[in-house]
């Protein structure tokens, strides 16, 4: 009966996590339709970064205190490591390097290798052994096939319109290019473009690259919490990392902003920097977390994709903007290539289930023998652990059938 019980909380904290990122990808639509109304005059990007995390990070540190206090293990220098780690890349290098990529490139080529982040995930989870895929199996084929799916659908809503099946395709057109417009770039990106150009480097390509970078610090920061979610809590594993996060980039907001008016902002700007912080960052963050926990991290990176189409949806309800036939297919094949995944991961374990239930029963026949000879007895007290020394086992035997 206890089993059945586990096996029905686990189920349901499997649909709550599924649920919760599902909600993490409408918050990032959401996210993505306020930053275009907002950043139109622009603040300065990394000043919006910076702000944007130390709001977060003041949300979270209060709630992890209160919610976790008590049941956090001991900070040790494994896990302030780990949390530096963390904050490395998934916070500061996956924030800047988007920055400076989308700066140095476009929306369109952004978005065109965001889908590179579930594909380094799954890879890095089966490196570090977070995640298996036998292809010679259906449950492997099932999860291999589901990953390119994921990647497929993203592409084409990065890279096909279509016509549209909702609007009239011209009422949208104000909006374009308006998530880069603003402010001058920030001043690291001034400064940098300028020593690669006297070097004689394309800024296209250093774009890309770190665009490309951003999606593997994101893939790593995913993997490699996973593990350590099994003994720290997901929130102050989450607080810990934002600490860490918000200070390097507080650190490089500091010394290469433009000036004290880069630090003015507008009630525009205060209202679209505290929805970051507080949903985007904070509340997101902690529910990447512990669906992490949950599902593992090649889940919670195939659903990563689904943010064009949340954002087009979003677009659709409150800005009348089109909804593209390109973000229609895309997005089906995205939710397919979840199915494809969530049912290879659970053929698996129903492959795994028939062994494993037979371990059982003969431990549970073990238990039940009734043992009446007395040598027999001694032999399965004792297990097999007493065998290595015959001298040992065979005098305190001798001693237990003499009493």
């Amino acid at each position: 009966m206890g089993t059945l019980w586990e096996n029905r909380a686990m189920a349901a904290d499997a649909w709550k996590a599924h649920a919760a990122l599902l909600l993490v990808q409408l918050n990032y639509g959401a996210y993505h339709v306020i930053a275009k109304l907002a950043l139109t005059g622009g603040i300065n990007q990394l000043v919006f970064c910076v702000l944007r995390d130390v709001v977060a990070l003041t949300i979270l540190g209060p709630l992890a205190y209160m919610k976790d206090k008590g049941s956090r293990p001991a900070l040790s220098g494994y896990f302030l490591f780990s949390f530096f780690f963390l904050g490395l890349t998934g916070i500061f290098g996956n924030q800047l390097l988007f920055t400076l990529g989308l700066n140095f490139t476009s929306p369109a080529y952004a978005a065109a290798l965001q889908p590179a982040i579930p594909v380094f995930t799954f890879l890095l989870a089966l490196a570090f052994g977070t995640e298996n895929a036998n292809w010679q199996r259906i449950d492997g084929k099932a999860k291999i096939l589901g990953v390119l799916l994921c990647v497929a659908g993203a592409l084409i809503m990065a890279l096909y319109k279509g016509p549209a099946l909702l609007g009239d395709g011209f009422s949208d057109l104000n909006l374009q290019g308006i998530a880069v417009a603003g402010k001058p770039a920030p001043e690291p990106i001034g400064w940098l473009a300028t020593l690669l150009i006297d070097a004689g480097v394309e800024l296209w390509h250093l774009g890309v690259v770190c665009l490309i970078g951003n999606c593997f610090c994101m893939a790593s920061y995913i993997v490699y919490q996973a593990p350590l979610l099994s003994s720290y809590p997901a929130l102050s594993m989450t607080a810990y990392s934002y600490l860490f996060g918000a200070g390097l980039m507080t650190l490089t907001g500091g010394f290469f902003a433009n000036g004290l008016s880069d630090w003015t902002l507008t009630h525009t700007e205060i209202a679209c920097v505290l929805f970051s912080g507080i949903v985007a960052s904070a509340l997101n963050y902690w529910l990447l977390s512990w669906s992490n926990k949950i599902l593992g991290p090649s889940l919670v990176a195939l659903y990563m994709p689904l943010q064009p189409l949340a954002s087009s949806i979003l677009s659709r309800i409150f800005l009348k903007s089109s909804l593209y036939l390109g973000s229609g297919i895309g997005g089906g094949l995205i939710v397919l290539g979840l199915y494809s995944v969530t049912w290879g991961r659970y053929k698996g374990e129903r492959l795994a289930l028939p062994s494993q239930r037979r371990m059982s029963d003969y431990m549970k026949g073990q238990s039940s023998l009734r043992i009446n000879d007395p040598l027999l007895k001694v032999l399965y007290n004792r297990g097999p652990s007493h065998l290595a020394s015959p001298s040992v086992f065979l005098s305190r035997t001798w001693h237990e059938l003499s009493d």
